[in-house]
């Protein structure tokens, strides 16, 4: 059989062991041959036998147990009185001892790694007593070791990082590996690092492990990424060594060696006149290899004609400077704009500043567009006023636009009605005049705000919008009158000259140096035996009684008429009734009830109760009459039937009727339902003391029995009815059926038919019931003749 490389190596360390350790493989027991000594009394006697450490290859393949090493003892003269037995770990599961040579084999197969040795026990005993003929003694196996395991790298695989250009010998990252092999016997867990991938970038310490860069200037924005593969090999890196491998995957962090600069040298945008404040023009980038914080950049205007209208700001995200308007854009005024922009890092790396300056310029030229716009108006606010004593028609004031566009488009006025919904002024279209189109009242709006409208004449769409204040000058146009609605009242036991009420006034003008009001009785009152007035100079005046002995059942109200006048030009005047009323008053002069009537009164309920109470009273009353006024005038039908109202000849007449043309009191549909089915109804005008012959129900039988039945019923019920009005009616039936046996169906019939119901009386009752007579008696005058 031939054996492998690896295999032959084995062969040559395990036939090397058992060369040198072939005379530590047994252990006897030697007999000691000198004579025991005596000494104070006491007798020393050596050992018998002498125990030596035993050694056995690990990772043994063979199919025979493995020799370990032979017990022996001078007491054993090999005559098999002896015998030898194992304990311990091991013992006879992997470790067997023949009883009687004392040979010990492995019967398994030893891993130095799992457990380096074995600590058993012998004895010898006496085969026949059982009985130990030595003590027993304790020795220990050791697995020797021999190189079966691989290093292990049992972090990896790894990353790490090292800054791009950065110089040779810079540490990047350390790796170990670990062999289970003894690392006290031999060299087989003595290691020692290579590299088999990732040259000439990168070089391993080959004891330590250590990973360092190999060459400089190493360039990220040329490759940012290495994969190496490291070796790690024991027996000091010698052939027949085993080895183990790890990969190590090495990123380059950015540093700033990379400037800014544009792509472009000068860039040119169009941008229209209108576009509002803070919109963006255009975005500008400098192109930067490096990423993150060294990548930062920052814009600004350096130089140009645009300092004041634009500005430049950076985009965090995206690192683009936007450029952006300050102020409103006019091509009327200024058709371009050139901007000189610088774009730098904001993170410079001193290490890199011989690679030139990180900073970059170019040139931005903005053209403005012309569009078209709407009117201008000269103010954004114009503040007018006038006198609300202005005739229809006054002249306010003047507003004025104008077409900014290089056209200048006339102009034309309009006010948003919107803003002026009750129309009180007008414009000229074409001069912008404003003026009055009704009369103005301060008092009901002081400030008209308003929208004028100013649009091209050439394009209606374009509209400016310019804001009129219209303040109203107040004219003194109101009278003054009371300030509040005053209840007064004087006591019954009043004393000449007692202050009863302290009014005072309003107007609703606003005089430009506040009002001033003056106080005095009418004419008519300045002479009243009963109360006077005082002006108190200061828009009050004060309400006096001028004597006592006022009596309610003489004259419970008294009425002042009160002169009021104002400061304005012209002064404005009015007369305000005070009424005073005559109450009973408790010693501290409240009142306690007012007016005669009060005698009469409950006590404890004040006017406004009693006239709380009345009110509810009255409206109780009210909702009585409409309830009743509405079920009067309701119209009640008079038979009640839940499926429809059938009219019969029962309907009063004022006069005689109408004869045969009245065809309107019957429904035609109750004789063409062949099938109905009736009942008993009752009556509403006539007294429900009189019951009427109770009517059968009718079936579906042949159409001339329904018929028969149906007139003779009717027929007997106006005959036996006394109670039911007369009737001068005559029916005509629009259907009588075909081949009927009842034949006519008209009322003159009953004059033949077999009701046994004498009429003659009917002629007795007077020249109003003659024609029934004639109708249903049996004289020989016979009607239509």
């Amino acid at each position: 059989m031939k054996l492998g490389k690896v295999e032959f190596c084995h062969f040559l360390q395990i036939l090397a062991l058992l060369l040198c350790l072939s005379g530590m493989n047994q252990a006897e027991l030697t007999r000691s041959r000198s004579k025991p000594y005596f000494q104070s009394g006491r007798t020393r006697t050596k050992r018998s036998w002498v125990w030596n450490q035993f050694f056995v290859l690990e990772e043994y393949m063979g199919t025979d147990p493995l020799y370990v090493g032979k017990l022996h003892s001078d007491v054993d003269k090999g005559d098999g009185s002896i015998k030898y037995i194992l304990s311990g770990e091991g013992a006879s599961s992997i470790f067997i001892i023949d009883e009687n040579t004392g040979d010990i084999h492995a019967t398994k197969r030893l891993d130095r790694e799992e457990q380096a040795y074995y600590t058993l026990r012998a004895q010898a005993l006496d085969r026949l007593t059982n009985k130990p003929v030595e003590p027993e003694s304790e020795f220990v196996i050791k697995i020797q070791d021999i190189n079966d395991n691989e290093p292990k790298f049992l972090d990896g695989p790894y990353t790490a990082g090292v800054p791009e250009m950065s110089p040779v010998g810079t540490s990047v990252v350390q790796v170990t590996a670990t062999d289970a092999d003894d690392p006290t016997y031999g060299n087989s867990a003595r290691v020692v690092y290579s590299i088999l991938q990732g040259q000439p970038y990168f070089s391993v310490e080959p004891k330590t492990g250590v990973i360092k860069t190999a060459l400089p200037n190493m360039d990220r924005e040329a490759k940012d990424q290495y994969l190496l593969v490291i070796q790690a090999k024991d027996m000091v890196g010698q052939n027949g060594g085993l080895s183990g491998t790890t990969s190590v995957t090495v990123t380059l962090t950015d540093v700033n060696d990379n400037p800014p600069r544009f792509p472009r040298r000068s860039y040119q945008y169009n941008v229209p006149e209108s576009l509002p404040v803070a919109s963006v023009v255009a975005r500008i980038k400098a192109a930067d290899a490096d990423v993150g914080p060294n990548a930062e950049m920052e814009y600004k205007i350096v130089d140009g004609d645009g300092l004041g209208v634009f500005k430049i700001s950076v985009d965090k995200e995206t690192q683009e400077g936007i450029i952006t308007i300050q102020k409103e854009l006019d091509f009327e005024a200024k058709t371009s704009y050139t901007l000189r922009i610088e774009a730098a890092n904001m993170h410079v790396d001193p290490r890199f500043l011989s690679l030139g300056p990180f900073s970059d310029m170019t040139t931005v030229k903005i053209i403005v567009e012309d569009v078209d716009e709407p009117p201008v108006f000269t103010s954004r606010l114009y503040s007018m006023v006038v006198s609300e004593a202005a005739k229809v028609g006054t002249m306010i004031g003047t507003v004025a636009a104008h077409d900014p566009d290089a056209s200048n488009s006339p102009v034309r006025y309009s006010i948003d009605r919107n803003t002026d919904l009750e129309r009180y002024f007008n414009i000229d279209a074409n001069s912008g005049v404003i003026t009055t189109a009704k009369s103005l009242d301060r008092e009901t709006n002081a400030v008209h705000n308003i929208t004028v409208l100013a649009m091209e004449s050439q394009n209606p769409a374009q509209i400016g919008r310019g804001y009129v204040a219209i303040t109203i000058l107040d004219i003194n146009d109101n009278a003054p009158e009371f300030a509040m609605e005053y209840e007064t009242t004087v006591c019954e036991n009043a004393q000449p000259g007692q202050v009863i009420q302290k009014i005072s006034a309003i107007d609703k003008d606003d005089p430009p140096n506040g009002h001033q009001f003056y106080f005095s009785l009418t004419a008519e009152a300045a002479n009243n035996h009963n109360f006077t007035l005082q002006d108190n100079k200061d828009n009050t005046a004060t309400v006096l009684t001028k004597r006592n002995g006022f009596r309610r059942q003489e004259q419970s109200v008294f009425y002042l008429p009160i002169f009021i006048v104002d400061s304005g030009s012209p002064s404005l005047s009015s007369t305000n009734t005070l009424t005073i009323r005559v109450c009973d008053c408790d010693a501290d002069g409240i009142a306690q009830t007012c007016n005669a009537e009060a005698y009469i009164l409950p006590a404890g309920l004040s006017t406004g109760a009693l006239i709380a109470i009345l009110a509810c009273v009255l409206t109780l009353l009210v909702l009585v009459l409409l309830i009743v006024t509405m079920r009067r005038r309701k119209k009640e039908p008079l038979i009640f039937d839940e499926e429809r109202d059938i009219r019969e000849n029962i309907v009063r007449y004022d006069d005689e009727g109408g004869g045969e043309e009245d065809t309107e009191a019957f429904d035609m549909a109750a004789l063409r339902n062949l099938n109905i089915m009736r009942d008993t109804k009752t009556r509403r005008d006539v007294t429900p003391e009189i019951q009427f012959l109770s009517r059968p129900t009718f079936k579906s039988i042949p159409d001339n029995v329904i018929f028969r039945e149906f007139i003779w019923e009717r027929l007997k019920e106006a005959d036996v009815d006394p109670c039911a009005p007369p009737y001068d009616s005559l029916q005509t039936y629009a259907f009588e059926g075909n081949g009927s046996v009842a034949e006519s169906l008209s009322s003159l019939d009953s004059i033949s038919s077999n009701s046994d119901q004498n009429y003659d009386y009917l002629s007795d009752w007077g020249p109003r019931f003659k024609r029934l007579a004639d109708m249903y008696g049996t004289g020989p005058d016979c009607l239509y003749s």
